[in-house]
């Protein structure tokens, strides 16, 4: 998910469609305090989503897909939020999430090699 700038604000339906998320879980992520700033309103009260927002929910949606924990997520966010002078309590938060997306990764590694492995003892079974 690109956008720009400039991007005119999203309806609920539109910034789900462009997150790929479900509205259900965009509401829940305003609801949960994950968003950094409360979510524009018409004058109608439907949400308009800004460009910002667009952003802000592909980091939060990165960092789950990795694993990261809701309460994690609510903690990053309010640390963001908060403003400038918690940058090492962020880094720390990030660094320990990387950590362990890397030992995910380094055993997701050891598995695809047993699966190689046992590709390749197949193969050299089979004529040809």
């Amino acid at each position: 998910m690109s956008v720009a700038i400039d991007t005119p604000p999203l309806s609920i339906a539109a910034a789900a469609a462009a997150s790929g998320l479900t509205a259900h879980t965009l509401r829940y992520y305003e609801r949960d305090g994950l968003m950094l700033d409360a979510v524009d309103r018409s004058p109608s009260g439907h949400r308009r989503y800004a460009a910002a927002d667009l952003r802000w929910i592909r980091m939060l949606t990165r960092l789950r897909s990795t694993g990261m924990p809701i309460r994690e997520l609510r903690e990053y966010a309010a640390l963001v939020r908060a403003g400038d002078g918690n940058e090492a309590d962020r880094l720390a938060l990030l660094r320990a999430h990387r950590d362990r997306v890397l030992a995910q990764l380094a055993e997701v590694r050891e598995n695809l090699d047993a699966i190689e492995r046992k590709l390749s003892l197949y193969e050299s079974r089979l004529p040809g």
